[in-house]
Formats: structure tokens, sequence, C-alpha cells
């Protein structure tokens, strides 16, 4: 299957899916819900596990002839070049101690290319909706509008990650980019991209990342005015290692590439 011309139907479904995990995901929030270890010490939930499998569900139907990948189930249709890239729950931790900052990620790749991605938070019913090459859309009750903040100077930037504990041996390269910037926060997940892309945020940098916790992010924030990549500087790939830039500023990105060494 090439390229599709029109995403627009494709945008209808990916906007239904979104939907459809949030009404699993919903009736579980602060119900002191039960998580598993899996195999990478992360944890799941029946939320993770239900809103996922809806999902599939609904895109099997839909669109018979792509692809499937999500974080709970693996990989369907592995030679269809369009595919539905699925996280239900991104930040489940985050989820299960009822803090409303996780996110369901959708999104629709052509190779490595994200076409679609979906920023979906179900609780505070916001949205951020982004599409190759048109400008990302927000939506929520909470205020916001989406669009990158002008920040040129890495000095006057607001740095965020997730968490220390998942930068592993690369802590001491963070640390130096910590050392150039104005400000640094701990926490949220691709909640955090969302809020980059409302120019809240100037720059996020993770790592151990999969193509399913940054394919839906890279067309908001790449919509919003800003940029996705690997620690490089080069473009991230869903055999990359996992190391992610995201800036809201595009000026940025030299200065965050060389503190980061």
């Amino acid at each position: 299957m090439t390229r599709p011309a029109d995403l627009d139907p494709f945008v209808a479904i990916a906007l239904e899916a979104a939907d459809l995990a949030g009404s699993v995901i919903r009736p579980h929030f602060r119900t002191a819900v039960p998580a598993d270890q899996k195999s990478d010490d992360s944890p799941v939930t029946i939320a993770d596990r239900g809103a996922e499998e809806a999902m599939r569900a609904m895109l099997r139907n839909r669109c018979p002839d792509c692809g499937i990948l999500g974080e709970e189930f693996g990989l369907e249709r592995p030679e269809a070049p369009l595919r539905w890239v699925l996280d239900p729950i991104d930040g489940t931790r985050a989820f299960i101690t009822g803090r409303p900052i996780f996110a369901t990620l959708v999104a629709l790749m052509h190779g490595d290319e994200p076409l679609i991605g979906i920023i979906d938070q179900p609780v505070t019913r916001e949205r951020w909706v982004g599409v190759a090459g048109r400008p990302t859309t927000f939506s929520g009750p909470i205020g916001g509008s989406a669009g990158t903040r002008a920040c040129p100077e890495i000095g006057n930037a607001e740095l965020s990650c997730t968490s220390p504990e998942l930068l592993k041996d690369d802590l001491p390269r963070f640390q130096a980019l910590q050392g150039a910037v104005k400000r640094t926060t701990w926490g949220g997940d691709a909640y955090g991209y969302g809020l980059l892309a409302l120019g809240q945020l100037d720059i996020v940098v993770e790592r151990s990342l999969k193509v399913w916790d940054w394919a839906a992010l890279m067309p908001v924030v790449e919509g919003a005015g800003g940029a996705m990549t690997d620690w490089q500087g080069g473009r991230l790939r869903s055999a990359g290692d996992g190391r992610v830039i995201a800036v809201g500023d595009r000026r940025l990105l030299p200065g965050v590439v060389s503190a980061l060494g």
C-alpha cells in the first residue's frame, strides 16, 4: 500500500480509536486497579490491556490491510507498509497512582514515517492531533492552544524528563544538559510532549523509548512548530536506540545535541 494521498479518513479512524480507549480506561481511573509487572519491570493493568484490545478489534475491522503494533500485544501483519502503532496508557505508573498525566497514543506510520499522531488524555479530555504537513490542533477544557514558544537560547529553556531512573548510565550526559538550561522538571511521560506542543516546555529529553512511545508524538510536536530527533540530531527510526530529543524551538537543537555529548 502506497502512502495515502488523503489522510482524513485515517484521522477519523484514529480519533475513533482514541475515543474507544478512553471509554475503557476512565472507569478504572482511581479505583485501586491492580498492576502486574512485565518482564521489563514496567507495570501493566487491565485498563492497558482492555484499551489496546478494543482498539485492535476496531482497527482490524476498519483497516484490514494495515498492520497493528501495540505495546501490550505485539505486531500483526508485519508485511503491511501502513501500520497503526498503539500505546493504550503511556504513563501507567501515573495512571495507577491516580495522576491524570498519562495518555493514550495512537499513530499511523508508513514505513518509518509517522503520518498521524494522537495524544489523548481521557480523564481531563485534552487531545492533541498531529498530521504530517499540517498544523497541530488541541482541544480541552483546561486551556492552552497548539503552538510551541520562541526560545532560541538554551539558558532560558524549560527542560523536562519523565524520571532520572529511566536515564540509567546516560544520567551524566543529561546532567550536562541540565547545567545549561534554566530549569528542569520531572514527570509527564507523553503528556510532557503535549505541554511542549502548547509552549509550556521547551525541551524534553529521554531514553529507552520504543516506537509506540514516540510515533504519535512526532506529528504533534512537528505540527506545533517543534522538532523530534535522536540524541545525535538525526531522524528517529523504529530500529533506533530509543534516545529522544524534542524541542519547541528548532534553534535549540544544536545546543541540546552538543550538551548531551
